[in-house]
């Protein structure tokens, strides 16, 4: 982790909530729990928001170029949001699991792979255009959920085509969300 790149606010203020949480969890003897989330998407995400799956649908959909970072080499593991919060439900009310306990896909996609999938599941012409890829954008990111197996019983079930099937089919029902 670089400390003064453009994600550290990001990065450092993930280990200081945590670290915060185990101070005040021992202080205060609390419940308190710890997970981390991995790339969660699905239906209600903004359009905007500039990550990659909204970013990429509502690009094919309006016939716009798909924009991938750098080569699109690097992967993303991906977890559709209703396994998502069955994980962080699961970590909620198992007893004796403090954590930090990660939530998350474990099937690992190249970004460009995700790109063409979204395409093609759109349906859409639309070309794939390759931009400079941000300082300290991480190469590889695939969560060990042994713990979230083992401790709660937890694994996605969502297939990552599937879980994009029924972002897309969201973001065309709310299409005023993509400005038309």
């Amino acid at each position: 982790m670089n400390p003064v790149g453009p994600r550290a606010v990001y990065d450092e203020a993930k280990r200081f909530s945590e670290a915060l949480t185990v101070a005040h969890r021992d202080a205060r003897r609390l419940d308190a729990r710890i997970v981390r989330i991995f790339n969660t998407f699905g239906p209600r995400m903004r359009a905007d928001d500039g990550r990659m799956i909204p970013n990429f649908i509502r690009q094919a959909i309006a016939g716009e170029p798909l924009t991938v970072a750098g080569d699109g080499s690097q992967t993303r593991s991906l977890c559709y949001v209703s396994d998502t919060v069955d994980g962080i439900l699961r970590l909620l009310w198992a007893p004796g699991e403090q954590g930090p306990v990660n939530i998350g896909g474990t099937h690992e996609m190249t970004v460009l792979a995700t790109a063409e999938m979204i395409r093609d599941l759109v349906g859409s012409s639309s070309s794939i255009e390759f931009v400079a890829r941000p300082q300290d954008d991480p190469g590889l990111r695939r969560p060990d959920i042994s713990r979230a197996e083992r401790s709660l019983g937890w694994r996605p079930e969502v297939s990552i085509e599937a879980g994009i099937k029924r972002t897309i089919d969201w973001f065309l029902e709310n299409s005023v969300l993509l400005g038309s």
